[in-house]
């Protein structure tokens, strides 16, 4: 019940469904004054009957609503808790993840949950693409966009993309049964991104958008999609992930 009065409420409020919750509301007062006594004609009450009945033949015609995102799937990057990403690399069997530097997923726990959880499963696979470090000119714009437009800046992107391809390079030398491969990428495309099992009904899909402009790192917008609902955008991520990777070159590639 009271699920149902906050969701009235919100409708009243976005001036959604006024018409279906008026006729309703004449509908009730209608029949407690039926039967409470003979206050109302009988003309008064067929009218109100075949005014629910022209509404409700009306509003089936109507085309259906475009569903809009749901909020949930909208966030910070302190949003993120709530796809508890520490369990679900704990338990993946793939990761792919792109960067500009990585430095704020690859923390040391994060390498551990992949290298005790993807990385011990045989055909376990953990794919890394960050910015090349050889290629000035998107590193200069990738720090315009990533350094120089952030109100509150707490690291650069230089030295933090030295230590994560440090840490990439240790985590190569790991003995494990699965398979680590990182390349490097030419320029930013705006976005980082993380895909956890792609072609697993658990995926998750996790995109944040760099902007223009942004008041601190973990403010940016992120985009978080599961299946099945977020199946259509799912496999597009997919796609642009696949892209990057063949687009990146092996650090031991000139």
């Amino acid at each position: 019940m009271r699920a149902a009065l906050r969701r009235i409420g919100r409708d009243i409020r976005q001036l959604r469904n006024i018409d279906a919750y008026v006729v309703s509301a004449l509908a009730l007062v209608f029949a407690v004054l039926t039967v409470v006594g003979d206050l109302v004609s009988e003309q008064v009450r067929w009218a109100a009957v075949l005014a629910g009945l022209g509404l409700l033949v009306y509003r089936i015609t109507l085309p259906a609503p475009v569903e809009s995102m749901p909020e949930s799937l909208l966030g910070d990057r302190g949003a993120l808790d709530a796809l508890n990403i520490n369990a679900r690399l704990r338990e993946a069997r793939t990761v792919w993840l792109y960067a500009p530097s990585g430095v704020n997923f690859l923390l040391p726990e994060r390498c551990e949950l992949m290298r005790t959880g993807a990385l011990a499963r045989p055909g376990g696979s953990v794919r890394v693409v960050v910015l090349d470090p050889g290629a000035g000119a998107a590193l200069d714009l990738a720090a315009r966009q990533l350094d120089d437009s952030v109100d509150f800046l707490v690291q650069h992107l230089r030295p933090s993309l030295e230590a994560t391809l440090d840490r990439l390079r240790a985590m190569e030398s790991w003995d494990v049964h699965g398979n680590f491969e990182h390349r490097l990428l030419d320029y930013n495309p705006g976005f980082s991104l993380l895909i956890i099992d792609p072609e697993s009904k658990n995926c998750v899909v996790v995109a944040e958008i760099h902007g223009h402009h942004g008041e601190s790192t973990a403010s940016r917008m992120h985009v978080r999609l599961t299946r099945p609902a977020g199946e259509r955008w799912i496999a597009h991520w997919i796609g642009q992930f696949e892209h990057i990777w063949a687009a990146a070159r092996p650090p031991s590639a000139p």
